[in-house]
Formats: C-alpha cells, structure tokens, sequence
C-alpha cells in the first residue's frame, strides 16, 4: 500500500455559465459559456483554436461531503444502481469532474465553449487537448 499524498490543486480559472441549470453531462449539452483563464496562464491559451475540442477538468464546488452511503448510487437518468466510479455523479471521494467542450472562440484569456455541464463559477483545474482514439471516425468531431 503507498503513503498517503497531501495534495493541493489551485484553480488555473472559472466557468462563467449564464444558465441556472444545466444539463447533467456535456455529451447531451448544447449549453454555452465561456472559461475565464486566469491571465497569468495567457501563453498557454496559445495554440487553442476555434472548432478544436478540449477536455477541462474541472472540481465540483457544490458537490456535498462524500460519505460510504454514496458508493452505490442510482443515476438520474437509469433503473438502477451503481458503483460510484461507474457514474458521473458530483458525489465522489475527489470531487472531481470532466467534460470534452467543443471550442467557439478564444480572446486574451477567455475561451467561448459550447457543451457545458459546469454551473457558473465552478472552478477549473486543467485544460487539455481532446484526442480522437485510433479508429474513431466520428463524423461530429
């Protein structure tokens, strides 16, 4: 067994999400917003691109105190129950999220998305290149 790792993650920016509810995972999202990176991380924004993917990671800030009581939970949208590390509920031991966003615009330090499933000021954690798997020709990416 390894040693327990003290981690401390700072937010690299903010969701800014106009709506008051928002879809419950961005596969079936067209909501749109816009990711405020804070300026110091402006020269990373570099190579980002209008019509490109990315994956943001990102902590679920609203998300209530995990207990074991929420290691089996039933989705919203199923029958029945399941393993928390087999859905995409908020409620996990690390409250953290992901979401692939299709990218509308960029200016200075504020990227236009498309896609979002995060409430208004939800704070991101990394943003990524999203990677197409080999063999996948999806026609909408």
């Amino acid at each position: 067994m390894t040693e327990a790792v003290d981690l401390h993650l700072k937010p690299i920016g903010w969701v800014h999400c106009p709506a008051d509810n928002t879809p419950r995972h961005w596969t079936v999202s067209d909501l749109e917003g816009e990711l405020y990176v804070e300026p110091r991380y402006l020269e990373g924004l570099k190579d980002i691109r209008p019509g490109q993917k990315i994956v943001v990671i990102f902590y679920f800030h609203k998300s209530p105190d995990f207990n074991d009581r929420f290691l089996v939970q039933k989705p919203p949208h199923l029958s029945r129950k399941l393993g928390v590390f087999s859905t995409c509920s908020p409620r996990r031991p690390n409250p953290i999220g992901m979401s692939v966003l299709k990218v509308l615009g960029i200016r200075d330090n504020v990227i236009r998305v498309k896609g979002l499933d995060m409430l208004d000021n939800t704070p991101i954690l990394d943003i990524k290149p999203y990677i197409r798997p080999r063999g996948d020709d999806d026609p909408n990416d």
